[in-house]
């Protein structure tokens, strides 16, 4: 794993070690030589992982496991020691600078001390790990209590977790039957509190009760449903990765009926991610370009588009252009509001979340997040905090102004 480069000097890289690379990313334990079963064990493709956990994960008879992180299969008894790790370990534990400030874990994620950071918002806590979540795609919260909703790859496709982490329960069995999810991408939550899945398997958009019970399927139209949002009043905002279309749907949950199914964008390129901001009532949506449009040395080539509440374009823009305002390779991958009505991005490429700041100002990138994230996948503004599904190590990570831990219950 590569170090963040916005870190500088020898106690910023020393805790991006001591994070990054002396713990195992299934269970957050730290390696440990002197507990056996904290010891950190080489898998058959590279990665690394306490013995726990490889027993945990491992089939008790065929003394095999998939690999957490790229899915091979892996023998247990292939595995082996990691001595570097070992050896890394007690030489850091050897040199401990006198300025350095502690780490402090909280029960079932990652906590920080002040002043760890070279962006504005620091990491509070973090929840899940595999297991809890397998390989996590989208990302929603019910804002009035916190309560926050996670589609992933599991038995049960919809997590639902307290504000502090807690798991509460989880639904949507895979399949296509009805209440049954086959393959989720992103979640949304009224405020009334219903759980709104997009399910590219059966080219549909679910409904449910926050307790799972399965309220209406819209199937009609869709080719290929992807990110989705709601707006203030319930209306369902979904893109249409292979139509090219942006959808707003109107429902009536008490009854479980479609009122209206309207296309409210047209055009579009493969538009996957979908936010709607509570303040203004504009609405984003992300673009994935054809390859031609741009030179071949950025890999990945999104167009950012927000408009307007009745659906005119507000503003655009691309990650060329943005790369050409400033010095950073910036791939935008994802995209929120924050509480004033800013624009929100992520670069899942590099591990970083950027502000775009309000549309009537111009705009300019400014580094919100940069630490402790592999592959962010989805990310919410929630009472002035930043909730981001991180798909790299199967976590929720909640930053914060204030570097205050969250205690996990």
């Amino acid at each position: 794993m590569a170090l963040n480069p916005c870190l500088r000097g020898p106690e910023g890289i020393l805790r991006e070690i001591q994070i990054n690379l002396l713990e195992c990313k299934v269970c957050f334990e730290r390696f440990s030589t002197r507990q056996r079963e904290r010891r950190p064990q080489n898998l058959s493709c590279g990665h690394v992982l306490c013995l726990e956990c490889i027993t945990a994960l491992s089939h008790p008879l065929l003394r095999k496991l998939e690999c957490p992180f790229c899915r091979q299969l892996c023998s247990v008894d292939s595995t082996s020691h990691c001595q570097v790790l070992s050896d890394l370990q007690e030489l850091l534990l050897s040199w401990s600078p006198t300025s350095s400030a502690p780490l402090h874990r909280a029960k079932g994620g990652l906590g920080l001390a002040t002043g760890l950071t070279s962006t504005s918002l620091h990491l509070c806590t973090a929840f899940g790990g595999w297991g809890t979540l397998i390989n996590p795609t989208g990302i929603a919260a019910l804002r009035s209590s916190g309560t926050i909703v996670v589609v992933h790859d599991g038995k049960k496709r919809v997590v639902v977790f307290s504000p502090q982490g807690k798991k509460l329960h989880s639904f949507g069995p895979g399949g296509r039957a009805t209440g049954e999810i086959c393959y989720p991408v992103d979640v949304a939550v009224t405020a009334c509190g219903y759980v709104v899945v997009t399910d590219a398997g059966d080219k549909a958009v679910k409904v449910f009760t926050s307790r799972g019970d399965h309220v209406l399927t819209v199937k009609e139209s869709f080719q290929m449903p992807w990110g989705v949002d709601t707006d203030s009043f319930g209306h369902i905002l979904v893109s249409d990765a292979q139509a090219g279309t942006l959808s707003k749907v109107k429902v009536d949950y008490t009854h479980g009926l479609i009122q209206e199914h309207q296309k409210v964008a047209l055009d579009l390129q493969c538009p996957k991610a979908v936010a709607c901001c509570r303040v203004t009532g504009n609405t984003a949506v992300l673009e994935h370009l054809p390859d031609d449009k741009y030179p071949p040395e950025n890999h990945q080539h999104t167009r950012l588009r927000v408009f307007s509440k009745d659906f005119h374009i507000l503003y655009q823009t691309d990650s060329f252009s943005l790369t050409l305002q400033s010095t950073v390779k910036l791939n935008i991958s994802g995209v929120t509001f924050d509480g004033d009505g800013g624009v929100i991005v992520i670069d899942s490429n590099q591990g970083m979340i950027w502000s775009l700041g309000k549309l009537q100002n111009c705009l300019a990138l400014t580094p919100l997040v940069g630490d402790h994230l592999l592959r962010p996948v989805g990310l919410l503004s929630l009472k002035n905090k930043l909730i981001i599904l991180d798909g790299g190590d199967h976590t929720v990570k909640i930053y914060s102004a204030k570097s205050d831990l969250v205690p996990i219950e």
